[in-house]
């Protein structure tokens, strides 16, 4: 037997494991991207930070109102894809006492040839802001559908919790409208 046929096992062993080794690398790798999602949840949940918003109406249980407090409520509106859908709040920006109830109206036109399905995201700024932005009604809650060339004004009654830190004095309310509808349109 030659040197070179007393080598091939060996480095074909060696071969073999630098193959199970790969494998259980990349099984590892997969392993951890599914373990990150409730990593982060918990993280967030842990911290308090802008994780996730809970989308449903707020309990419309009565506190006092702060006159003498007054923050500015901007709001924001994107429209996801590039789609040219019309979308904009009737007023970019209001003052609130917190404590007090408000209604905004959002509007939004379809100007497309074909029905759709729109859902709303909303993102609220300082992440601090988050848990004091209580909605008793949003578009946002449920999927919002559109006839071709439809518009709507959509309502969202909110209040800012006299508990918001008292050095924010600025708070931003965005939505991003996405097209929802081949998730919404299939059939269960």
């Amino acid at each position: 037997m030659s040197g070179r046929e007393q080598q091939q096992p060996s480095v074909r062993r060696a071969s073999n494991m630098h193959a199970v080794r790969l494998l259980f690398v990349t099984a590892a790798m997969f392993g951890f991207g599914f373990a990150l999602v409730p990593m982060y949840n918990m993280l967030c949940d842990a911290l308090g930070i802008n994780g996730k918003i809970e989308l449903k109406a707020a309990d419309a249980a009565p506190v006092d109102v702060d006159p003498n407090r007054t923050v500015t409520v901007e709001f924001v509106t994107t429209v996801n894809g590039g789609r040219n859908w019309e979308f904009h709040p009737d007023q970019p920006s209001i003052e609130v006492h917190p404590g007090k109830l408000y209604t905004v109206t959002f509007f939004a036109r379809n100007t497309e040839d074909h029905d759709l399905v729109a859902q709303a995201v909303p993102n609220i700024a300082p992440w601090e802001a988050a848990k004091h932005l209580k909605k008793t009604e949003c578009f946002c809650f449920n999927q919002q559908p559109f006839k071709a060339g439809e518009a709507k004004d959509m309502p969202v009654v909110f209040m800012l919790d006299p508990e918001l830190p008292p050095d924010v004095d600025r708070v931003t309310l965005s939505y991003t409208f996405f097209d929802v509808s081949d998730i919404a349109m299939k059939p269960n």
